[in-house]
């Protein structure tokens, strides 16, 4: 397996620290609000990552924070006449209602800053120690200058870094790339007793400060959206490595952005949208998938005529599991039949889908193998072809495992029918038998009115109830 590393600008051959395990942390997202569309796509798709891997045998342990104190935060909460921590708390449970309902499995550890303050002031107190670390006004800063490799993963020098921050130079610092560790108390704000005095942490320590707390001094992969390269990434190297004199991540990955009817998503442009809001016109699983139709690290374009796509897109899976299903059901015994030559086929698209994965995480590559295999069972193994039971579910097991490491697919959307429907579908059958073909057809047509679609197949009557 291959992934492309931000550090090195280059595919490398993925080699965890444990050939067992695998270390992740993820950022997570600060919960003053539903997150956007812009957020989902790194979920979801560092949520492929771990399911993939862990489909590979390994063991994953995955960190994804919660950023519950900032500057947002506390705006957000004195807007609302709310304390940050009760604002916080509401939206956490609302992240893992979008979250759930987008298919992302919850991380090994959900850490809270606000609940990792011993471990952030002890980060911090390290880097004081050693030379990185000085306090102006009461804020506490790391000295860059120090730490000679800043830079490295945006690939900046210091000197074309220090051109830009010389824009809004803050007389406290002794160098304008100097960034806050750890903020004074203002007035209203929370805050925690610390050997600086009452404040609170800098939204880049409290990530390296739960990395090394959850996942030990050096992880395997840390991941996140581009945005999130410089300085945010770049300030957890720093500390991180100033601190523990060792590598933070081996791996680093990041996802494209999001594009919205082909321009940037802004909340002045109008075109700013949150999943929720989404949600309420296209199932989560149809968001999900439409992330998926493009390599991670390609910019992707989000338009209500895309998602209309993915919706077609994710009904033709179910629709060939539906059918599947049925065939499983109502082929009475299995035939004397191998079927080798479709079997070979769908494990040729197997491996096409493999390949893909192992590519750099290529999900819509992936996803050609997975409608590869859906062309074969229509064409050579769905309704009509009469097939042998084995081979139905051996295509029916293949859809679901695929469909499970991409996270699509896993609903059960077998239709219940009530008794009356029934009653009307057994009168049917038996006015068929009797070859009353007027009242067949007069049955049929009242089963229509009531939403109830029935396809004749030779291994029976199909039922379709009309989704309202």
């Amino acid at each position: 397996m291959k992934l492309y590393n931000t550090m090195t600008g280059r595919k490398e051959k993925f080699e965890p620290l444990d050939p067992r395990e695998v270390k992740i942390y993820s950022c997570g997202p600060t919960v003053y609000n539903y997150f956007h569309i812009g957020n989902a796509r790194p979920f979801i798709m560092f949520d492929v990552l771990r399911r993939y891997l862990e489909y590979r045998g390994y063991d994953v342990v995955f960190v994804q924070n919660f950023t519950d104190i900032d500057d947002k935060m506390i705006s957000r909460a004195k807007e609302e006449n709310t304390t940050v921590r009760e604002l916080a708390d509401r939206f956490i449970q609302e992240y893992y209602v979008d979250a759930k309902g987008l298919g992302i499995g919850e991380a090994t550890f959900h850490p809270r800053a606000t609940d990792n303050i011993e471990a952030i002031i002890e980060l911090i107190s390290k880097l004081e120690q050693k030379g990185f670390a000085y306090t102006a006004g009461g804020d506490v800063y790391f000295r860059t200058g120090k730490y000679k490799d800043y830079g490295k993963l945006s690939h900046q020098s210091q000197e074309d870094l220090e051109v830009g921050f010389r824009v809004n130079l803050d007389e406290r610092k002794e160098n304008p790339m100097d960034f806050v560790l750890w903020k004074a108390q203002k007035p209203g704000e929370p805050a925690w007793d610390s050997p600086w005095g009452k404040g609170r942490p800098g939204w880049h320590i409290e990530c390296s400060a739960m990395a090394n707390k959850y996942l030990g001094e050096t992880i395997d992969i840390h991941s996140g959206g581009r945005d999130l390269i410089f300085p945010h990434h770049e300030n957890e190297i720093a500390q991180s490595e100033a601190a523990n004199a060792k590598p933070f991540s081996r791996y680093w990955i990041h996802n494209g952005f999001i594009n919205v009817d082909g321009e940037k998503m802004a909340k002045s442009r109008g075109n700013f949208f949150t999943v929720r809001d989404i949600s309420k016109k296209f199932d989560y699983e149809v968001i999900r998938f439409f992330m998926l139709s493009a390599h991670y690290r390609n910019p992707i374009n989000f338009s209500e005529e895309l998602l209309g796509q993915a919706e077609n897109g994710l009904e033709r899976i179910y629709n060939c599991l539906d059918n599947l299903e049925y065939l499983m059901e109502h082929i009475d015994e299995d035939r004397d039949i191998t079927e080798n030559e479709i079997k070979m086929r769908l494990i040729d698209f197997k491996e096409q889908f493999t390949g893909a994965m192992d590519d750099d995480l290529n999900t819509a590559d992936a996803l050609a193998g997975l409608f590869n295999i859906i062309k074969e069972v229509n064409t050579n193994i769905g309704l009509g072809t009469n097939p042998s039971r084995g081979i139905v579910r051996f295509a029916y097991s293949l859809i679901k495992e695929l469909g499970g490491i991409l996270g699509i697919g896993q609903k059960n959307r077998k239709n219940d029918i009530d008794s009356k429907i029934q009653e009307l579908i057994n009168k049917r059958q038996q006015a068929r038998k009797e070859k009353d073909w007027g009242k067949a057809d007069q049955i049929r047509e009242t089963l229509k009115d009531m939403g109830v679609t029935l396809e004749d197949t030779p291994q029976g009557v199909k039922v379709h109830i009309d989704e309202q």
